[in-house]
């Protein structure tokens, strides 16, 4: 007898008449926006500008979005080109398909490109935006869900994913499958929570609490891709995401270990943000000047008390009494 196990959409796309609503975009911006959202608070925290993160990002997820799908379409290229395959298809990203090695690389050259336009040093904007950006490929995994793709090992766990779905070659796939999805949705919410404690309780600066984001969600990533079915191509018996993570994973570790040893501490507030520094400087400056009351001129006599309405006629009076 079959459990209740956790099942798939029957669709991921809404049309609206002529419009397509695709779940998978929506899954994708939500997490932009928590990137974002969250990046902000944790930079202004710092001493940084509200919508530097923002401004940033204008540059980072049009990067990241290109460097995700080209990355994807490298590795796994047998599934755009060759015989009875559709090249175009390659650009078709609402379908799926963003390797989060080659949004992550391309992203930060974008957010370096802006960072610089604004005199943001890389290493504090990317500690500030390291647990948004968790949080981001936690909503991104969803999309997953909804394309029915990427999901495990057959299992007869009670958290097992149906899976009812026609690939493009005609196959019917039908069955419970390993959640990966929702493995690594959920990893990534911890690693959020692992970045904001550490970087709390050990002040971390200078591009530790990125690499501890970086080595923290390459650990679970090895697990879920060991548990995935999916095509790829394997070497040594490991698929290539694999070891791409074992390499980020030593890469993160080594950047954490000698950033610790001859950056210590965190950036001064005053520079992380130029232009931030300047607008609360003006700030600061206008808002002492509202404050100072204006000196009275040292040689200015004392103001004297008005005379009341009739003294001067009872004076009169009295002069008048006195004998000429």
């Amino acid at each position: 007898m079959d459990l209740a196990y956790i099942p798939s959409p029957s669709r991921g796309v809404l049309n609206l008449g002529p419009i397509p609503l695709r779940a998978y975009a929506f899954c994708i911006i939500i997490g932009v926006v928590v990137a974002v959202w969250l990046g902000s608070k944790r930079w202004v925290a710092r001493g940084g500008g509200r919508h530097t993160v923002g401004d940033i990002a204008v540059w980072a997820v049009p990067f990241g979005l290109v460097g995700g799908r080209l990355y994807h379409v490298i590795t796994d290229n047998q599934l755009y080109f060759g015989e009875g395959k559709h090249p175009v298809d390659a650009l078709k990203i609402w379908e799926g398909g963003l390797g989060i090695w080659g949004a992550i690389a391309f992203g930060a050259v974008g957010a370096w490109i802006g960072a610089r336009r604004r005199g943001v040093p890389l290493p504090a904007y990317a500690d500030a935006i390291a647990p948004g950006i968790a949080l981001a490929q936690a909503c991104g995994r969803w999309g997953n869900w909804f394309n029915q793709e990427l999901y495990g090992r057959p299992t007869t766990l009670p958290w097992g994913l149906e899976i009812d779905k026609t690939l493009p070659d005609g196959t019917v796939v039908h069955g419970v499958y390993h959640p990966t999805f929702l493995y690594e949705s959920i990893w990534c919410v911890l690693v959020a929570v692992l970045v904001i404690w550490a970087d709390r309780r050990f002040t971390l600066g200078h591009g530790r609490a990125f690499a501890l984001y970086v080595a923290a969600y390459t650990l679970g990533r090895f697990w879920t891709e060991w548990l995935r079915i999916d095509e790829a191509h394997r070497f040594f018996g490991l698929r290539l995401n694999d070891w791409t993570a074992i390499l980020v994973f030593v890469g993160a570790i080594v950047a954490f270990v000698l950033s610790a040893r001859f950056r210590p501490g965190r950036e001064d507030p005053d520079a992380i943000d130029p232009q931030a520094t300047e607008e609360r400087a003006r700030t600061e400056s206008a808002a002492a000047e509202a404050t100072v009351e204006p000196a009275q001129p040292r040689d200015a006599a004392p103001a004297q008390p008005a005379q009341e309405a009739g003294d001067a006629p009872a004076k009169l009076s009295k002069d008048s009494e006195k004998p000429s």
